[in-house]
């Protein structure tokens, strides 16, 4: 039976009481009994929880009594048994590293692309504008052994950090073409298409809600292989379960 519930979301929003917030988030969570990591910086949060399900969203309604959370919409999975061994609540420079501390999502997003457009721009081979569609893979290149999206440009990069000088390294290449930004649940997709567009790409969008949230809207079309989480589920297929073992 699968009684875990796992979520995991994100929001960049000016925290400038990050290290406040961490203890309060702390002691609500393992009130709760719940597992798994936040991490809190000046730019957002970003967080992975699993628990039972009416303790989950127990932190969920508490995280939506503070304004600046009220729109998080988690994306959900379930599992059998806990993914996560411990609970961590952490202040970091980013919620995730990019190292361009001029890339502030908070201050303006670039243009995101529900799922089912995405779906159908792969469909018909090009944008409704009729540009030629490619998908750019944001992650670490062991998460897209993993599976991606038919035919994804991946750079192979190690770590989010490199992605700023590999957009600069191949960008001739995306010139002319509707580049659609992805990565596991939205974060780092985020950052890459705002720094894809100041660097002079004029058509690039971001996956709104990542991979996850096309399993969850969309299924498996035009997708390849699992989606590697970083927990113990390891990954998750289109139907968005842990893998068996």
């Amino acid at each position: 039976m699968n009684a875990i519930l796992n979520i995991s979301a994100y929001k960049f929003v000016p925290l400038p009481d990050a290290a406040q917030l961490r203890e309060q988030l702390l002691e609500r969570a393992q009130a709760l009994g719940l597992k798994g990591t936040v991490l809190l910086a000046e730019e957002g949060i970003n967080l992975f929880l699993a628990g039972p399900g009416e303790a989950v969203r127990s932190f969920v309604a508490q995280l939506h009594a503070d304004a600046r959370f009220a729109d998080i919409v988690p994306k959900e999975s379930w599992s059998a048994h806990q993914p996560f061994k411990k609970m961590l609540v952490k202040v970091k420079p980013e919620i995730i590293r990019m190292n361009h501390p001029a890339i502030r999502p908070a201050e303006g997003r670039a243009p995101a692309v529900p799922a089912a457009t995405v779906k159908r721009w792969l469909d018909q081979g090009h944008d409704d504008e009729g540009r030629p569609v490619v998908t750019l893979d944001t992650r670490n290149d062991f998460e897209v052994d993993q599976g991606t999206f038919d035919n994804a440009i991946d750079w192979r990069i190690s770590k989010f950090s490199e992605f700023p000088q590999a957009v600069l390294d191949h960008q001739a290449e995306l010139q002319g073409k509707t580049v659609v930004s992805f990565c596991t649940g939205g974060i780092r997709c985020e950052k890459a298409a705002i720094f894809m567009r100041e660097a002079g790409l004029d058509h690039v969008y971001q996956l709104e809600g990542g991979i996850l949230k096309y399993f969850e809207e969309t299924g498996s079309a035009h997708y390849h292989g699992n989606c590697f989480v970083f927990d113990e589920r390891r990954g998750v297929g289109a139907d968005l379960a842990a893998l068996q073992r």
